[in-house]
């Protein structure tokens, strides 16, 4: 902690500890600068304040009643008790009507200096219109005090008005123009960051660091200003030789964990850090249960679920409602970081707890509503729901809410179309409460990075398993997925859950390459990252590397045994056996899969996951389909066509539902129903994710099975006419080229709006036909 060198200095430090609420701070500073200073009773008066703010209402009392005849501060002394009898338990109306009296007749004949300290302890109580009237009066009488106005400028920088705010520059320059002064100098970089004029505000700290070596809320600031200006490097040498001046500086600490998750990925040493961070605390602030729940705060958002740390967080956050238990908006954080260690039923305890303490709390409202969701209480949680949207007009929007509306529409199965736009407005109202918002703890906070994964994970569920068809743009649910995981990586790149999510849009988006750089930087920062080597053994088989994905299975099993028990693994372990023509081994190795994710039908009813760790819904598709084929091929029709009777139960109406049309389309031509098969294909409308490859599917039946080839072209002209891209009309092209109409392909493009993109087709089709004929004449 900074020690005290002049009245100057200590003033400004222990207003600096006021407004961050470093409440001990504050009581220590001001005790150590009463011993300094015995002249000055200002230091007496915010030793009584800092009592106050720490609810040692009783011993701020006693204190305050024995300055209340001194005059520079027996005004705002009168004004401090009447704001200490207010937070007794049971207030005393008659001497709170007694001291507002007080107030009233000492104001009259108050001096300069008892209205400066009564418009301070205003604007510390946030009080600031109030404050600004005493101020003025100040400023007024004493013709133009230096003091008064530097408090003006803070009073407007901090009215949250921005008429006000942009004017408080003024004040500060108009302060410094007589000489140096920490306050002024402070306001004006504060006022620089509401300017969002970084480079002006650091220029003015260096200024401050110069004048004042011992003033080390300066170094706080510059090392703040650092991340504002996202130079981390910096930031963090700052923080460094922050430790060397204040080897237990709180705000040193807590950024040096924070680069430990967010920049390195490396939750160990964060976690040693908390314990560091969370000792000074005990010892800096013991009786302080805001900043304990403060700085909790972003470690919890930007961890990945980390256990370790969040044991340190919820401890934190304990810590704070042991003292504090009349505060709802500590329960309902206890409860959300229950929900994050995935121990929902206790969730829901300290959600009820917290409507208990404040039945009007939103908040708390919406973690009820979430664990009912994650526990399968749909229509508990359905009305609930409908509750909360009535009334949002009056709450404002909440991203939140919408996001849980989102997971509504999927549990009940709505169109898919219905929750991606849910998530859609979810996403911007999220980030609209970030704008203007620079990188700083509070942004980790406000970013929050664990809902921005939960939102990109129910984006991935609803886009479609397989890559887009070339030349066809990615599913609208992965564009917006990659962009909200875009921010996410760029803002905390040691995010590791962040980077693999990536890799699966990058992978269903079929940038396989990109995909494999993302795996491979998670393996190289955490080899036993399971998810990561089993999306790296999908890509090896797509690829025909059976043995690399053999091996990146292998290597899974080795970091983490348990994954014998996720679904995935015996999915991917099936398909290399079936490709590798081992069948029987695949259905077994398939059977284990759906036992595993607890996705098999017993009787007419299917059971519900019951591992913690599940197949996604399209993995989950996966496994009847494999198995499906797999038992065809076996020749065991009757239980193929069950498992795939299964699938349509289980997935009809979410947005898998396709893929089982396709395969059931297959098995329907396994047994030589072309009909079946058509008409299963021809309900898949061109909006509709899987539509080329339907269409691909239809020409394939009337080519190979009808010897329809003019049915057959128009499945391709009809690729064209709806879907018109490169991609459908080499498609076409080829489909000419297989009926050996090469005559029809110049047709195509005699089209005069062709645009300009698709010349370069022509050039192929070109070559293409000089060696169809060139061949054909050789041979005659």
């Amino acid at each position: 902690m900074a020690g005290v060198d002049d009245e100057e200095s200590a003033l400004a430090l222990i207003l600096y500890y006021c407004q961050e609420k470093y409440s001990s701070h504050v009581v220590d500073v001001s005790s150590e600068a009463q011993g300094k200073f015995s002249h000055d009773p200002v230091f007496s008066f915010l030793h009584a304040y800092g009592l106050l703010i720490q609810d040692r209402v009783s011993e701020a009392i006693q204190e305050l009643e024995q300055l209340k005849e001194r005059r520079d501060v027996s005004l705002c002394v009168l004004m401090a008790l009447v704001y200490a009898q207010k937070k007794r338990p049971n207030p005393d109306r008659d001497v709170i009507q007694e001291l507002d009296g007080r107030v009233k007749e000492e104001r009259k004949t108050a001096s300069p200096k008892a209205l400066y300290y009564a418009g301070l302890l205003l604007w510390l109580l946030g009080r600031n219109d109030k404050a600004r009237e005493y101020v003025d009066r100040m400023i007024k009488i004493s013709s133009g005090s230096k003091e008064g106005i530097v408090l003006k400028g803070w009073i407007d920088l901090r009215s949250n008005k921005d008429a006000y705010a942009k004017k408080s520059g003024k004040y500060f320059d108009e302060a410094l123009k007589e000489k140096s002064d920490i306050f002024a100098l402070m306001g004006k970089v504060h006022y620089y960051e509401f300017r969002q004029n970084y480079s002006g505000a650091l220029e003015t700290i260096n200024q401050v660091i110069v004048s004042y070596p011992s003033f080390l809320p300066a170094l706080v600031k510059k090392m703040k200003l650092l991340l504002t200006l996202q130079d981390w490097e910096q930031t963090i040498d700052a923080a460094q030789r922050l430790l060397q001046r204040d080897k237990n500086n709180l705000e040193a600490l807590r950024m040096l964990a924070l680069h430990s998750l967010c920049r390195e990925g490396d939750a160990g040493e964060c976690v040693n850090q908390l314990s560091n961070l969370i000792s000074n605390l005990d010892i800096q602030e013991p009786n302080n249960p805001e900043l304990f729940y403060r700085m909790s705060l972003a470690f919890t958002r930007v961890c990945g679920r980390a256990e370790k740390v969040l044991q340190h967080t919820h401890r934190m956050v304990e810590r704070a409602f042991a003292q504090a238990s009349s505060d709802s908006e500590l329960a309902t954080e206890l409860g959300y970081q229950l929900v994050l260690l995935g121990r929902v039923k206790e969730a829901m305890k300290w959600y009820k707890t917290a409507m208990t303490l404040d039945e009007s709390s939103v908040s708390a409202l919406i973690g009820i509503i979430r664990c009912q969701l994650m526990e399968g209480h749909i229509e508990d949680a359905e009305q609930q729901l409908e509750f909360l949207t009535e009334i949002q007009q009056s709450i404002g929007k909440s991203g939140e809410l919408l996001y849980l509306r989102a997971l509504l529409a999927v549990k009940k199965r709505r169109p898919p179309d219905e929750a991606t736009n849910l998530l859609n407005d979810t996403v911007d109202t999220h980030f609209s409460a970030l704008q203007g918002l620079p990188l700083s703890v509070e942004y980790f906070e406000k970013l929050n990075p664990d809902f921005l994964l939960e939102i990109a994970k129910e984006y991935l569920a609803l886009s479609p398993a397989k890559a887009p068809a070339p030349g066809q743009p990615p599913a609208p649910q992965l564009q917006h997925c990659a962009s909200v995981l875009d921010t996410v990586v760029k803002v905390v790149p040691g995010l590791m859950q962040a980077v693999f999510l990536m890799a699966k849009v990058r992978f269903q988006s079929g940038d396989i390459e990109a995909a494999q750089s993302s795996l491979q930087h998670c393996l190289d920062q955490n080899p036993a990252h399971a998810d990561a080597h089993l999306l790296m053994a999908q890509i090896h088989l797509i690829q025909g590397n059976f043995k690399l994905s053999s091996q990146s299975l292998e290597l899974c099993l080795s970091h983490n045994f348990e994954i014998r028990e996720h679904p995935l693994y015996h999915l991917i372990k099936a398909q290399a056996q079936r490709k590798m023509g081992q069948l029987q081994e695949a259905i077994q190795t398939l059977q284990m899969a759906m036992s595993l994710c607890a996705v098999k039908r017993t009787g007419s009813s299917t059971k519900r996951p019951s591992k913690r760790v599940e197949l996604s819904s399209a993995d989950c598709v996966s496994v009847f389909l494999e198995l499906a084929e797999a038992l065809w091929l076996n020749g065991e029709q009757h239980e193929a066509a069950k498992v795939m009777q299964d699938a349509i139960n289980e997935f009809t109406g979410t947005p898998e539902e396709l893929r089982v049309t396709i395969a059931n389309a297959d098995l329907a031509l396994m047994r030589g129903d072309t009909e079946l098969a058509l008409s299963m294909l021809r309900n898949i409308t061109p909006e509709q994710p899987y539509y080329i490859q339907a269409k691909e599917k239809m020409a394939e039946i009337y080519l190979n099975h009808r010897k329809e080839k003019r049915l057959y072209v128009s499945c391709y002209r009809d690729l064209v006419d709806k879907l018109p891209s490169p991609h459908t009309f080499l498609l076409l092209g080829d489909a000419y080229m297989n009926i050996q109409e090469v005559g029809e392909i110049l047709v195509v493009y005699s089209n005069g709006s062709i645009k300009v993109f698709y010349i370069f087709i022509i050039t192929i089709y070109y070559y293409k036909i000089n060696f169809y004929f060139n061949s054909h004449c050789s041979h005659r």
